[in-house]
């Protein structure tokens, strides 16, 4: 069976599809971000500025000291990520550590010994071995047989005790 292809303009339409979707939702999450901003800020009371410059500057130096503490909670709440990352990664390596490697399974590959030098020392050097030339030639010891003869020669020779002695001496 052939895979039936997408024609381009096909392709085309339905990106342009998502484009046009995507917009709407960037979009649509727009308008959500300014109403929530919108009631934010209606539920501040407004800035009473009327007054002497003393009751200002009173006011402003309240402002500054609330603004050092939420930086001061910022920065210690992003000590503590910082911290609790720094663990989790240092956890990681550890399950990698005891978990060890994996190392892939092997595949079995059929390589001359020429091609396997060629491999490990690259296409720089040219060098090709025939092992079998190298490896030593055994030759095989034939073993001697005794002669058979006679088996009737051989008792007459060892009867009596001058065939024993004939026998020790020979050994």
């Amino acid at each position: 069976m052939s895979e039936k292809r997408m024609t381009s303009s096909r392709k085309h339409h339905l990106k342009s599809l998502m484009l046009q979707i995507a917009a709407n939702l960037i979009e649509e999450e727009k308008k959500e971000i300014k109403e929530e901003k919108a009631n934010f800020m209606a539920k501040i009371p407004a800035l009473d500025l009327s007054g002497d410059q003393a009751a200002l500057v009173e006011m402003l130096k309240k402002l500054s000291q609330t603004i050092d503490k939420v930086d001061e909670e910022r920065y210690d709440a992003e000590a503590k990520v910082k911290k609790t990352e720094k663990e989790i990664e240092d956890l990681k390596m550890k399950v990698i550590e005891v978990q060890g490697i994996k190392k892939p399974a092997l595949k079995k590959v059929r390589m001359s010994a020429d091609a396997m030098l060629a491999a490990l020392l690259g296409t720089k050097h040219k060098a090709s071995m025939d092992f079998r030339a190298n490896l030593k030639e055994v030759k095989k010891e034939v073993k001697e047989e005794e002669e058979v003869g006679d088996w009737r020669k051989n008792v007459d020779e060892q009867a009596g005790m001058d065939g024993r002695k004939k026998k020790f001496e020979s050994t």
